[in-house]
């Protein structure tokens, strides 16, 4: 096992530093030579780094660039604004894990919301089930493990919306789950995608694309989120 991922907790910045360059090095793949039973991966993860069980086996994430957390980041602020206004349920980052559900798995989506009435199974620091919402945010190395990947695991796990967003080309692309099996596109109309479970909810897409974004709060304004 490779002793730079075996650096007991509370890690130092120099532990953090070295996992992050070896997130780096390996680009998505899982961590060779190392395995974790659930417990020992839940025990030895840690917030500040964002890591996943599969099968097994560990996968470190590279951290954001600054571009990538701005634009997520401001994503967030607003989801979490109007569902905290509307009294809809909580939202949260990659902090917070999730098992997904008759899956060998826990990820830790960029973000999440799960409805107020469902709060229950949040256990902890771990999502015991699926999400209500997942949010991903594509990076150089996740583009197979967000598209791919996650969309056909969340759609087995009951995650009833996921959306996909590209920092990169600025595109948002959402999915709404049909007959509990699948999912399907919600399409732009009119300039906005329309959450389907989170009530009266919508994306403009360019409210995350530069140079000419709106303030988050002028965007809380529009949806009906008081300053």
């Amino acid at each position: 096992m490779p002793p730079e991922v075996l650096a007991p907790k509370p890690w130092s910045g120099d532990d953090l530093a070295r996992l992050h360059a070896l997130a780096a090095r390996l680009g998505g793949k899982p961590v060779p030579g190392l395995r974790m039973t659930p417990q020992q991966f839940e025990d030895w993860c840690d917030p500040n780094l964002q890591a996943e069980w599969v099968d097994g086996e560990i996968v470190l994430m590279t951290p954001e660039t600054w571009h990538d957390a701005t634009f997520v980041g401001r994503l967030f602020r607003i989801l979490a604004a109007f569902v905290e206004e509307r009294g809809l349920g909580e939202v949260a980052g990659r902090e917070v894990l999730v098992r997904l559900p008759g899956q060998r798995r826990r990820r830790a989506p960029d973000m999440q919301f799960i409805a107020q009435s469902r709060l229950d199974i949040v256990r902890g620091g771990i999502v015991e089930g699926a999400p209500d919402l997942i949010v991903e945010s594509v990076s150089h190395d996740s583009v197979v493990r967000d598209w791919q990947d996650k969309h056909a695991e969340y759609a087995r796990a009951g995650v009833r919306e996921y959306w996909v967003i590209d920092p990169a080309s600025k595109a948002v692309q959402a999915y709404q789950l049909v007959r509990g099996k699948r999912f399907r596109p919600i399409h732009v109309v009119g300039d906005k995608i329309t959450s389907v479970i989170v009530p009266g909810f919508y994306l403009r897409p360019k409210w995350l694309q530069a140079p000419k974004r709106p303030s988050v709060a002028s965007v809380l304004r529009e949806l009906g989120v008081r300053g």
